[in-house]
C-alpha cells in the first residue's frame, strides 16, 4: 500500500505524515502492495480536515473527517475507513464480485465476519405530527439542536424531512412517485 499525502492551505508536517501512515498502516493487510492511497489535509475556516481516497477496481473508498485538531481528524479517519471496508467486504462476499475483489489481499475477503457491525435499532420514538410549513420545521430542528427533523408538510400533507447542510444551509426531502 502506497500512501501519497497532499496539503491544501497547509504544509504537511512529518508528524502528520507519520501519524496517517501509522493509522492507515493498520489497514494495510486488506490491500495489495500496489494499492494507492491518497490523503489530503486541508484547513478552512478553523476546521482541520483529512480526506482519504482509495481508488480500487470497480469502486472507490472515500472518507473525510474534520475537527478542530488535525491529529484528531486523522484519528477518526481510520475508524471511518475500516467501517467502510467491513461493509464493502460483506457486499463482495455476498455478491462474489470477483473483479472488485482482485484489488484486495486474500485476507480481506477471507477474514472472520464476527466483528462486523450489525444494524441494531436501540430506540423507537412515536410522536404526533402537527402540520407545519418548512420554515417552522427548520426552527423546530434548531430548537432541538438536531441535524434533521421529520414533519408533516402543511401545504402537501405529506411527511417531509428538513436537514442541516454545510455552510449553515438547509435541505428538504420530499416523497415522490407514490
Amino acid at each position: 500500500m502506497r500512501i501519497n499525502t497532499y496539503g491544501k492551505n497547509i504544509d504537511v508536517t512529518k508528524g502528520m505524515k507519520n501519524m496517517v501512515e501509522e493509522k492507515l498502516g493498520k489497514l494495510e493487510h486488506y490491500f495489495k502492495p500496489e494499492t494507492e492511497v491518497h490523503v489530503t489535509f486541508s484547513v478552512q475556516g478553523g476546521k482541520q480536515k483529512v480526506e482519504v481516497t482509495i481508488p480500487l477496481k470497480g469502486t472507490t473508498i472515500h472518507a473525510e473527517e474534520e475537527s478542530e485538531d488535525m491529529y484528531a481528524s486523522i484519528d477518526m479517519i481510520e475508524d471511518t475507513i475500516e467501517r467502510q471496508l467491513r461493509r464493502y467486504r460483506k457486499k463482495l462476499i455476498d455478491k462474489k464480485q470477483s473483479a472488485a475483489a482482485a484489488s484486495f489481499a486474500d485476507a480481506f475477503t477471507v477474514e472472520d465476519d464476527e466483528a462486523d457491525e450489525e444494524i441494531r435499532i436501540v430506540r423507537n420514538k412515536r410522536f404526533d405530527m402537527k402540520p407545519m410549513d418548512v420554515e417552522e420545521a427548520c426552527v423546530q430542528m434548531e430548537l432541538l439542536n438536531h441535524t434533521f427533523f421529520v414533519f408533516r408538510n402543511a401545504e402537501t400533507n405529506e411527511i417531509n424531512v428538513v436537514y442541516k447542510r454545510k455552510g449553515n444551509t438547509y435541505g428538504l426531502i420530499e416523497p415522490e412517485g407514490f
